[in-house]
């Protein structure tokens, strides 16, 4: 319940924008970045904030089985109940993986998360402060009415230069599904409406049938001057991508067993204090002592002809074969008490709550037109919690306690589907917001 800070308000008049006015993040791994976007009173989507991210783990992809140690990619749907108020790493928002589409494509893993800490087995981590004021946005849009928010994750951001310099990675072909929604969502500034059908993406579609991810997709069109709006866009790119090939730009080397990225903000800090040992502070955040920089990339993998475009991903998926496509997480049922069933709401991808052993000690942290080290410390996925619910906290910063205190030891691994990452999901039933929020409200 930690209040936003005065100088978000005063950004919020700045931008034109209401406290309680929705919104949606985009993540972007090779930046290392995660936007936050919100509705200004014109009703579309306008760019709040670009925050860096402190650590994240795998290497460019998305996430194929448990265990791969990969951050997610693709679009998911964050309802109340994936917001963790007592999470072991601070604060926590699960992003619902795996959705639909990864589901469908035989994706296993599970409790993949934006949270603080900055340390990662499979997660994005922020700061503490940074996760604070994310969680308090998500939390102010939802009460203002918002039945759920889109993160979409990406490998990069999915420019002409970047498609030209990744073309021979095998997960091309993935990443050009992604980048219909991604196109769709730069020309409109709304969020994209995501299903799955045969296994694929489909995004903007209006269909009197139902959307089933791993069936044969329903007859469905999408509003003719989004789809003129998208094809000039993408035929503009293109051939923007295929002169930058033409003139000789390099193909990024194909790697594999990468130890994830570090935004240079965060980087930069930690090389200056000769690493980690000690909490860093930064205008951005505080970078807690047990963090490690990523380690050095592993020698490159064969990479092909730098004229070659891949046309396939690490675990193949039916191609796109509209211009119209994209991913879907369901959102939750319909609301009958805002507080109670808003909140406690499941969408079509979301886990049971729930908590497994907790990390090691550490000290808590210091405290409508078209426009176009030191000590490492794992953190993965974080965990259901013991059979027994915790009381909930009234206060944010009461769900911030002392780590010193969650005498428990860190998973090595991924755990199995059966046994539950450390904090990954409230450990009170999701129903528990509506006593939470409901009396403040």
């Amino acid at each position: 319940m930690q209040p936003l800070s005065e100088r978000m308000l005063a950004e919020f008049d700045r931008r034109n924008m209401e406290k309680e006015s929705p919104i949606l993040a985009r993540i972007f791994k090779e930046e290392s970045e995660l936007e936050v976007w919100k509705e200004d009173k014109t009703g579309r989507l306008a760019l709040l904030k670009t925050y860096p991210i402190c650590r994240w783990s795998g290497e460019l992809g998305p996430k194929i089985k448990e265990g791969d140690r990969q951050a997610p990619e693709g679009f998911y749907t964050i309802t109340p109940g994936l917001m963790n108020p007592n999470s072991n790493y601070y604060l926590a928002i699960n992003m619902g993986f795996p959705n639909a589409y990864d589901r469908s494509n035989g994706r296993t893993g599970g409790f993949l998360m934006i949270h603080g800490d900055c340390s990662s087995r499979g997660c994005y981590a922020m700061t503490d402060e940074q996760i604070a004021e994310i969680y308090a946005l998500a939390r102010e849009s939802f009460f203002g009415g918002q039945k759920s928010f889109q993160i979409q994750a990406f490998p990069f951001r999915m420019t002409p230069v970047n498609m030209a310099k990744h073309r021979n990675s095998p997960h091309m072909a993935f990443w050009k599904m992604l980048k219909q929604g991604y196109d769709h969502f730069e020309v409109t500034r709304l969020e994209p409406k995501v299903d799955v059908c045969e296994k694929r993406y489909v995004f903007d579609a209006e269909s009197s049938s139902k959307f089933s991810a791993a069936d044969r997709c329903p007859a469905y069109k999408v509003p003719a001057d989004l789809v003129a709006a998208v094809r000039d866009k993408q035929r503009r790119e293109d051939m923007q991508t295929a002169e930058l090939i033409s003139r000789g730009t390099p193909a990024a080397p194909v790697r594999t067993g990468t130890d994830g990225g570090m935004n240079p903000t965060f980087l930069a800090a930690v090389k200056s204090h000769g690493g980690g040992g000690a909490n860093i502070r930064t205008a951005v955040g505080t970078i807690p002592a047990h963090v490690n920089p990523p380690a050095a990339p592993q020698p490159e993998t064969t990479t092909g002809s730098t004229m070659s475009l891949a046309s396939s991903e690490s675990k193949p998926a039916a191609a796109p074969r509209s211009s119209v496509q994209v991913a879907s997480a369901s959102s939750g049922g319909g609301i009958g008490s805002f507080f109670g069933n808003l909140f406690g709401s499941k969408s079509e991808s979301e886990q049971p709550a729930a908590e497994s052993p907790a990390p090691k000690p550490k000290a808590a942290p210091a405290a409508k037109p078209l426009q176009t080290a030191a000590r490492p410390k794992p953190s993965e996925p974080e965990a259901k919690a013991a059979a027994k619910p915790q009381p909930a906290p009234q206060t944010q910063q009461a769900s911030a306690a002392p780590r010193a205190q969650q005498a428990n030891a860190e998973p090595q691994q991924d755990k199995p589907a059966n046994s539950l990452l450390n904090g990954a999901q409230p450990t009170l039933a999701t129903g528990g917001f509506d006593n939470r929020f409901g009396s403040w409200r």
